[in-house]
């Protein structure tokens, strides 16, 4: 898995993190194809607004937005060959698409949610990825089931609600 991060403020450990998340994600949602890549960009309020109003006609601040590339159902099996136009011609892995999150939304959620700043990227980074590979949360059955993909993903790398240092 290829993932391309955007913002070179972050660590080189704490890239490195990202990468284990989404690798972790993708085999746990049994997706497990591995030539496959993702584009993670972070945004500022009046950019995510932005995007959430053109793209999603929500005139509002977000903290995560997802732009697969794909139409994805959860838990469905694909064949690259399938899908010869999404294929990076650099890279030659498959875009799954993009992650958009906004850091100082993220950053209001982690005080709110008394948790650290890195806990609540790792959690948006995992539930954008999934929101790629057609998970929702708008029924409340498929939340329950989003929801425990992400926790376990998080739980594996003991990133936990409970960690609070920033």
């Amino acid at each position: 898995m290829l993932v391309i991060i955007n913002d070179y403020a972050l660590s080189k450990n704490f890239k490195k993190l990202i990468g284990k998340l989404l690798k972790t994600a993708n085999k746990y949602s049994k997706f497990n194809q591995r030539k496959v890549q993702v584009e993670i960009s972070f945004v500022d309020k009046e950019q995510i607004r932005t995007l959430n109003r053109t793209e999603r006609k929500i005139d509002k601040e977000t903290d995560v937005l997802s732009f697969p590339t794909l139409n994805l159902k959860p838990l469905q099996k694909i064949n690259i060959k399938d899908y010869k136009d999404d294929i990076d011609l650099e890279t030659k892995h498959l875009m799954l698409g993009d992650i958009i999150i906004c850091e100082e939304v993220a950053r209001k959620n982690a005080e709110e949610y008394g948790h650290s700043y890195e806990r609540e990227l790792c959690y948006l980074v995992v539930h954008g990825f999934l929101h790629l590979l057609g998970y929702d949360h708008i029924e409340e059955e498929d939340k329950k089931v989003m929801r425990a993909l992400e926790e376990a993903v998080l739980k594996k790398y003991k990133i936990t609600r409970e960690q609070n240092e920033d």
